[in-house]
């Protein structure tokens, strides 16, 4: 098995990959209850990361509109 990244240290792009890849799995089924629960924590923790990158995005936005 590929060892995955940290969520805490990866990018938006790579992060909401990943999480699509962890939605089509689960999606589709045929897990075991221990992967699928590991699976969807791991999704919860991708989800949470990219609204922290999104989040984060905003604020710089903000802060060029507003002239800071």
């Amino acid at each position: 098995m590929t060892e995955r990244p940290a969520v805490d240290t990866m990018g938006y792009e790579q992060a909401r990959d990943e999480l699509t890849e962890v939605v089509r799995a689960l999606e589709a089924g045929g897990l075991g209850l221990d992967e699928s629960v590991a699976l969807w924590e791991r999704g919860e923790a991708l989800a949470r990361r990219c609204e922290e990158q999104l989040a984060g995005a905003r604020e710089r936005v903000q802060k060029v509109l507003d002239g800071s």
